[in-house]
């Protein structure tokens, strides 16, 4: 048996919460230390796995194609009278497709933690939810068994529930409820999919019902239940439950309403991860599950996913430019951005689904700096009102330059990784259908306004007399959180190529399968 190191990457987090809850409360410098130190392990664990990954294997829908690949049994249920036997496995594998999620997850993970010192309020019970969200996450992105990846997306809903109505800002209640009520809503849909899944697929080596997620991309293996009797019309209800329920958390509009509200309350490293991690979840979820899963009903709704796609982008663009709240301003870019990757995926080519799974991983590092730069600010003035400023880079010039590059990354500057994504998903997505790639461009002009206008607003002109002794320049902490994203920005528009080898000959096998098996959606039954 090899060795289990996406089952270590997985749980690590969860040993360092026990650690953490053994400590002494007032023990504040050994519990930091401990989260620091699990989350740089995990960090660790993904450079080792991204260093030994085998790029020439395509994966999606062959179990021999997975890479470090756990498979036990779990959960075994005895056959009755009146039910079959039931079981779920214990099964983690990861590919192109989630690859660069993990390596995302462990990298903000890490750098959330020393964002996190600046907290002082119940320091235990904040870094165990941490912990226990670093686990929900990075569990989701290495499942392959639906009921296993079910788990995982209910067990990140609690702790950042926890993490924003208790450490978050004045609204934190109204914040969190509202989160957890749009993604339990979601989470209902999936679990409704996901019985029905069970119940139509049977495992061709156990002759049994299975949540395995690569049988159940197989046509030949749905022969009994409400998909294999009622045909099209439940696979649609189906295909349309699983994206209403990823949509609420990529998010798509009209289900995007939370996304502001979370952010602008949450602390600065809740927001990292929300931004950086947690909007990932949605868009993978799509690729991993529904896409394969239901490639007909994926061509069926190609067109009314890629204008969907197109009003993210500009409504997104247009709500982030009448924003006078920096950190609410950095949450609809969010919207704006993932827009982007829906364009891209629902272009069903190579080059578009490369742009948009590399836009996902793009953006975790793009907006895991923007959040990091509001958390300098608000540290320091108390406020992140936009127009409350002015002059900053007289007084903060290293904050200031570290402020360009990351808003500049934002805008699709050449040379900068966000160019690489957005270029390859309009490439991809023009391919498709030009009118709304076409009209869906509108978001770089956009994006490129408020950005500009932002920088102008806060870091132009002449600093008002009242920060001239508030506001000082990053420390060594802040440096060592913001450094890195710069970097990796720089260095993926720079020379992108190894990012997109871990992903593009998965997305590749992932865009063959779709195609090949996108039959003509006919109705029937109800």
């Amino acid at each position: 048996m090899q060795f289990p190191i996406l089952t270590l990457i997985t749980f690590l987090p969860v040993l360092g919460m026990i650690i953490v809850l053994l400590l002494p409360k007032d023990n504040k410098r050994a519990i930091q230390a401990t989260t620091a130190i699990a989350t740089g392990l995990q960090v660790i664990l993904a450079i080792v796995i991204w260093m030994v990954f085998d790029t020439a294997k395509t994966g999606i829908n062959d179990v021999a194609s997975m890479q470090f690949v756990e498979r036990l049994p779990w959960i075994v249920i005895p056959s009755t009278p009146w039910f079959g036997e039931i079981r779920i496995e214990y099964f983690l594998g990861i590919d192109g497709l989630s690859m660069p999620m993990v390596l995302l997850t462990a990298l903000i993970c890490f750098l959330a933690t020393f964002s996190s010192f600046s907290i002082k309020k119940s320091l235990k019970g904040y870094f165990a939810m941490f912990l226990l969200l670093d686990t929900g996450m990075m569990g989701v992105f290495v499942s392959l068994d639906m009921f296993l990846f079910y788990v995982f997306w209910e067990v990140m809903l609690l702790p950042m529930y926890f993490l924003i109505g208790i450490w978050g800002g004045p609204r934190r209640e109204y914040a969190a409820i509202k989160f957890f009520i749009y993604t339990l809503a979601g989470s209902v849909l999936l679990l409704l999919v996901m019985i029905g899944l069970y119940f139509s697929t049977t495992d061709p080596q156990t002759g049994m019902h299975t949540f395995n997620m690569i049988a159940m991309m197989d046509p030949a293996n749905v022969t009994t239940g409400i998909f294999a009797t009622i045909g099209s019309s439940a696979r649609m209800l189906a295909f349309v439950g699983l994206f209403i329920g990823f949509a609420i958390k990529v998010p798509i509009f009209p289900f995007h309403t939370w996304l502001p509200d979370a952010h602008v309350e949450a602390p600065t490293a809740i927001s990292v991860i929300l931004a950086g991690v947690l909007l990932k979840m949605g868009a993978y979820g799509l690729l991993r599950i529904s896409f394969p899963i239901f490639p007909e009903m994926t061509h069926y709704f190609q067109i009314p996913m890629m204008i969907l796609g197109f009003v993210n982008i500009v409504y997104g663009a247009l709500c982030a430019m009448a924003q006078t709240d920096f950190k609410k301003l950095i949450a609809y870019s969010s919207v704006s951005h993932m827009g982007y990757v829906l364009l891209g995926m629902a272009a069903l080519n190579v080059q578009g689904m490369t742009g948009a799974v590399f836009q996902m991983f793009n953006h975790g590092t793009i907006t895991a700096m923007l959040f990091l730069l509001v958390g300098v600010l608000y540290d320091r003035a108390h406020t992140r009102g936009l127009n409350e400023f002015g002059g900053v880079y007289n007084k903060m010039p290293v904050y200031s330059f570290l402020t360009v590059i990351a808003f500049f990354a934002a805008i699709g500057l050449p040379s900068m990784s966000g160019f690489i994504s957005e270029a390859f998903v309009f490439l991809g997505a023009f391919q498709t259908n030009k009118l709304w790639t076409i009209l869906s461009t509108l978001g770089i002009v956009l994006g490129a306004g408020y950005m500009l206008w932002t920088f102008q607003r806060v870091f132009m002109g002449t600093l008002p007399e009242k920060w001239d002794d508030v506001l000082t320049d990053v420390n060594g902490r802040e440096l060592f959180t913001l450094v890195p994203l710069a970097v990796i920005i720089i260095a993926l528009g720079v020379y992108p190529s190894p990012a997109l080898n871990w992903m593009s000959t998965s997305l590749g096998h992932l865009v063959e399968f779709v195609n090949a098996n996108a039959a003509p959606v006919l109705f029937g039954g109800f």
